[in-house]
C-alpha cells in the first residue's frame, strides 16, 4: 500500500535557529504520512549557535528516520533551498521553514491536494503563534494575521481553497523545477513568492486549500520585526527587476505612504500648508490603524493591545516602504553598472 504513494523531500533553510528547529523536526517526526515515503534534508547556513548539534542529535535518536543534515555556504534560505533540492530524493518536493510547525496530517495533506487539484503546487494556511509572552510579541503575531497589516492574502487570513497567487511551505511536483528551474539566489527574501511566479508565468498554478495547516512562531521583538520587514520590502524591488509584473496594487500602499511622509514632514518647513496635509494624512492613518486595532483588541478580548498594534502596524508598513525605496535605488545603481540587480 505504502509503495503506491509518492516519495516526499522535505526541504529546510535554516541558519541559527536552535530554539525552534528541534520542534519542526519533531512536528515532521509525527506526520501521518509513512516514514518510510518522506525523507528530511535541512540545509544549514553554517549557524554559529546550537542548531548543527539539535539537527544531528535529533538523528542519532531516531536512526530509523531519513534526516540528513547539508551545508549552505550561501547562507540566505534560496541557496539552502538549492542545496537541499539537489540532494532530494523525491517525487514531490516540500519546502519548510525553520519557524513553522506542521500540522500532524501537513505532508498527507499536501500529497492529497496535489493529486486532487492536479495542480503544480499546493499549500495552505498558517496560524500565527506569538515569539515571546509579552504584549508586543502578541500585538506582532496578531497584527502579521491581519488584514490592514499584510493586506488579507488568503493563506493569513483564510479563506475557500481554490487558486491563489502564493502559499507559504508549498509542495511541488518534481517535474516543476525541471521546467522553470531553481529557487532563485539573487531573491535572497520572498524567494517562495518569486518562485510560485515563474510556475504560473509557465502555465502552472498555484492551489491553497485551509486543510494544510502549519503554526509559525511570529519575530517576538518590534526591532526583529522591523528588520524582517525592511528585507521584505527591499526584496520586493529586487524582485521587480527581474518580474515588473508581479507586483499588486495592495503592495505599492505601504510603498508609497513612508516616502509621502518624509516628504511631507521635511516639506512642512519650506511650505507650511503642507503641515495640513501631513496633519490630515496621519490622522486618516491612524483612525483606519485603532479601528483594526481595536476590533483586534476586542475579539482577544485585551485592551493593551490596542496601543501596541497600533505600533506594530506602523512599524510594519514604514520598514516595507523603506526597504522598497531603498532596494529600488540599489536595484537601479546596479543595473546602470551593468550588473545583477541583488
Amino acid at each position: 500500500m505504502n509503495e503506491s504513494l509518492p516519495q516526499v523531500s522535505v526541504l529546510i533553510p535554516c541558519r541559527n535557529e536552535e530554539r525552534t528547529i528541534g520542534q519542526v523536526l519533531e512536528a515532521l517526526h509525527r506526520q501521518s504520512f509513512p516514514a518510510g515515503r518522506m525523507e528530511v534534508i535541512v540545509a544549514d547556513g553554517r549557524s554559529t549557535d546550537g542548531t548543527r548539534d539539535k539537527i544531528d542529535g535529533f538523528a542519532r535518536a531516531h536512526p530509523g528516520w531519513v534526516l540528513r543534515r547539508v551545508d549552505n555556504p550561501g547562507r540566505s534560505a534560496p541557496a539552502g533551498l538549492n542545496a537541499a533540492l539537489r540532494e532530494a530524493r523525491g517525487e514531490i518536493i516540500l519546502r519548510m521553514d525553520a519557524h513553522a510547525i506542521p500540522d500532524p496530517d501537513y505532508v498527507e495533506q499536501c500529497v492529497r491536494a496535489i493529486e486532487r487539484s492536479g495542480c503544480e503546487g499546493v499549500g495552505g494556511g498558517i496560524d500565527i503563534q506569538p515569539g515571546g509572552s509579552g504584549v508586543m510579541a502578541r500585538a506582532i503575531a496578531a497584527a502579521v494575521a491581519n488584514p490592514f497589516a499584510t493586506g488579507g492574502v488568503r493563506y493569513r487570513s483564510g479563506g475557500k481553497e481554490g487558486e491563489v497567487d502564493t502559499v507559504p511551505f508549498a509542495a511541488f511536483r518534481r517535474d516543476v523545477f525541471r521546467r522553470v528551474g531553481e529557487f532563485n539566489e539573487q531573491v535572497p527574501v520572498n524567494e517562495d513568492y518569486e518562485f510560485n511566479y515563474r510556475v504560473r508565468a509557465a502555465g502552472g498554478r498555484i492551489f491553497f486549500t485551509p486543510k494544510i495547516r502549519s503554526r509559525y512562531i511570529a519575530r517576538g521583538e518590534l526591532g526583529a520585526l522591523a528588520r524582517q520587514y525592511y528585507f521584505y520590502g527591499h526584496q520586493k524591488a529586487v524582485m521587480l527587476s527581474f518580474h515588473p509584473k508581479s507586483v499588486r496594487p495592495r503592495q505599492l500602499i505601504p510603498a508609497f505612504f513612508a516616502p509621502s511622509l518624509a516628504i511631507l514632514s521635511a516639506g512642512a518647513f519650506l511650505l507650511p500648508p503642507l503641515a495640513i496635509i501631513l496633519g490630515l494624512e496621519l490622522a486618516v492613518y491612524a483612525a483606519v490603524s485603532a479601528a483594526f486595532a481595536g476590533r483586534e483588541a476586542a475579539a482577544r478580548k485585551e485592551a493593551a493591545l490596542l496601543p501596541a498594534l497600533m505600533l506594530v502596524f506602523f512599524c510594519i508598513h514604514a520598514a516595507w516602504g523603506a526597504g522598497f525605496w531603498i532596494g529600488a535605488a540599489r536595484s537601479l545603481n546596479r543595473l546602470l553598472r551593468g550588473r545583477p540587480a541583488a
